[in-house]
């Protein structure tokens, strides 16, 4: 399974039954699924998203949105419980308007589902963690 590497952008491989086992980057040796989001940019977005065979949840989110910090501490909670099955990742749209704009992020926060590089869905708003599980568990 190929993962790509949080800290470096490296593609790793992975065989599927060692997901669990904290697998470290063969080039800079950080850990390839950590247990909280990552935090992408325009420079790795598009490799991150294209290149982890895991679905990849997104949360485009604004440092200034009240619903934004709330939803922070769930987001940060269900990334530590779908290390394996999940990849975790945040977009701060403030500093990333590109990114805003080319997915058509119009509320914040958004959450959108990719599989393959592309996006299977969204869902707008602070969801509380119950009803996030059964939202992913749909796809």
């Amino acid at each position: 399974m190929e993962l790509v590497c949080p800290q470096c952008g490296t593609v790793n491989r992975v065989p599927p039954q060692r997901l669990h086992d904290r697998p470290k980057c063969g080039r800079c040796g950080a850990e390839v699924l950590p247990a909280q989001p990552v935090e992408l940019t325009a420079a790795n977005f598009d490799k991150f998203i294209a290149r982890n065979e895991l679905p990849v949840l997104v949360d485009f989110w604004a440092p200034w949105c009240g619903p934004c910090k709330m939803f922070a501490p769930v987001f940060q909670q269900m990334a530590a419980q779908y290390v394996g099955r999940v990849r975790f990742a945040k977009v701060n749209t403030e500093a990333q308007p590109e990114l805003a704009a080319r997915h058509g992020i119009r509320s914040i926060p958004t959450l959108a589902l990719f599989r393959g590089g592309r996006e299977v869905d969204r869902v707008s708003g602070a969801l509380p963690p119950q009803q996030l599980a059964a939202w992913l568990a749909r796809h």
